[in-house]
């Protein structure tokens, strides 16, 4: 309706970030304020989805995987996304099948240990059992042991540095790639070719979060503490009655938990802050340093770090966060 000064692109053509005009075919799409090119691509765990003019243009994969992180001094971020702390000095069932009534026969069985690691009492994951039918793979003290066989069973062994990961596969029921840290992280990554339930500490895996308290009895439980009591995988293990605050605990740990766990808020991992949520990260960094008081705070602190930096990696953001000062790797 008036005249304004300013430039506009002719018919047919499109402004880019770069303020040039280009054909509809080279519009670069955004996702999590950063821009992709045509023909890029990102992917999750379910979609694989290409830029094609300005749009994002998603397939699903054909079979789709969900993670369940444990690390730290108890810290459980289920299959379906819930997050809770716990700390129990017991075994835990953290993921089995066979949880129907219809179907109670299990082909595996996950189980985690706890030991007491701080003076408050905190724990630590620090022994991880894998039952496969007769095979049994128990991950302690930085290696692992094999035992038995289970020929229905093919399961592989591969190293690096930081970890020991197992690709396990049950066939015509599960794809699993297990990756440990050798000390307190653990991630199961599963995709399965079945509609076997799954129960235990890391959830149900319906992709609904709301119900992942699901007990051992079949009924979602009030709170987090009463749905890890009826994990426990020895029934003469003590009740977990309160969740310890190391920081309350040891206050004057506190400034120093919170200063070296800042890397996570800083412009190192800039680029991952627009992808992946990083207060959860920081906070439980903020509490493992508080509560390794006992020895191996550097490395408490490292290994929480290393969980925001796996999921960065997990959404296409690589970080080299490592240095021969801070958390080196060896």
């Amino acid at each position: 309706t008036k005249c304004e000064s300013g430039c506009v692109c002719a018919d047919g053509l499109y402004e880019n970030l770069n303020g040039k005009c280009v054909p509809a075919e080279e519009c670069p799409c955004e996702y999590g304020g950063l821009s992709y090119g045509r023909g890029e691509q990102i992917q999750t765990e379910c979609e694989i989805c290409t830029c094609t003019k300005g749009k994002w243009k998603c397939v699903k994969k054909s079979r789709c995987s969900s993670t369940c992180n444990l690390y730290g001094e108890g810290h459980i971020t289920t299959f379906d996304g819930q997050r809770f702390v716990f700390d129990g000095n017991c075994e835990y069932i953290l993921a089995t099948d066979g949880c129907s009534i219809n179907r109670p026969v299990s082909s595996f069985k996950i189980v985690t240990e706890n030991v007491i690691c701080g003076k408050s009492g905190v724990t630590c994951s620090r022994s991880i059992s894998i039952y496969l039918g007769n095979l049994t793979i128990i991950l302690r003290d930085e290696t692992f042991t094999i035992s038995g066989e289970n020929p229905s069973v093919q399961y592989h062994v591969k190293k690096n540095a930081l970890h020991l990961m197992f690709d396990i596969i049950i066939p015509g029921k599960y794809n699993m790639t297990l990756i440990w840290n050798k000390h307190m992280n653990f991630f199961i990554k599963i995709s399965r070719g079945t509609q076997e339930t799954i129960c235990g500490l890391c959830g149900n895996y319906n992709g609904n979060m709301k119900d992942d308290f699901e007990t051992r009895s079949k009924y979602v439980a009030s709170n987090e503490l009463e749905f890890v009591n009826s994990w426990k995988e020895n029934p003469l293990c003590g009740d977990v009655y309160f969740v310890v605050d190391p920081c309350s605990e040891n206050p004057y740990r506190k400034a120093w938990a919170e200063k070296t766990c800042s890397i996570i808020n800083s412009q190192v991992f800039s680029a991952c802050h627009n992808k992946v949520n990083r207060m959860p990260y920081y906070e439980a960094c903020v509490r493992d340093s508080c509560g390794c008081d006992s020895g191996g705070d550097c490395e408490c602190m490292c290994d929480a770090i290393a969980v925001y930096a796996m999921a960065c990696l997990d959404k296409g953001i690589c970080i080299d966060w490592r240095t021969p000062e801070f958390c080196r790797k060896f």
